[in-house]
């Protein structure tokens, strides 16, 4: 389990999310710390997992991904081994962004980014197509964003449940 994130790691962590290329002396400048604490609790959130990986997000429409699909599929067969293999073999392809196996109908949503729907069609025949054990595929398009969010909202520690203060009752004023 891990250590429980006080409110400096949160401000930090909050402070990576929106801007990874903050250097060490800004986040400590903006916290109010000196920068060694503040470097050595970046480390300890890298070392523990907390911080995974740093990364340029770009935009799909200027490298030519104009088109997200989202692909709901469906297996003939549900044993470990097929739920596996399926997710490994699904997640080498390039076009695929993102992953997820689901409950309920579907067993896996892909996040698919594509040129176009030519670029699709190649995808869906030569690719996903050629997996073993599909059973049903449908696809969604994304016609227009309305939000888009890679940052994910902490919140603050919670202070420490200590005994209740007792509140005398309200008087009644009879005047």
């Amino acid at each position: 389990m891990h250590s429980p994130l006080d409110a400096t790691d949160i401000s930090i962590l909050q402070l990576l999310q929106h801007d990874a290329r903050i250097t060490t002396k800004e986040i400590a400048d903006k916290l109010g710390k000196s920068v060694t604490p503040v470097y050595e609790r970046i480390k300890k959130l890298e070392e523990t997992g907390f911080i995974q990986r740093y990364v340029a997000l770009l935009n799909k429409d200027l490298i030519g991904k104009n088109l997200i699909a989202f692909t709901t599929v469906q297996l003939k067969e549900h044993s470990q081994a097929a739920l596996r293999g399926f997710e490994k073999e699904g997640i080498k392809f390039h076009e695929v962004m993102e992953c997820y196996h689901l409950t309920g109908q579907f067993d896996f949503l892909l996040k698919i980014a594509i040129r176009d729907m030519n670029e699709y069609n190649t995808f869906l025949m030569n690719k996903l197509a050629t997996l073993p054990n599909i059973g049903a595929v449908q696809t969604y398009f994304v016609l227009s964003e309305g939000k888009q969010e890679t940052a994910y909202s902490l919140n603050p520690p919670s202070p420490p449940a200590g005994p209740r203060k007792k509140t005398p009752p309200a008087r009644r004023s009879d005047r």
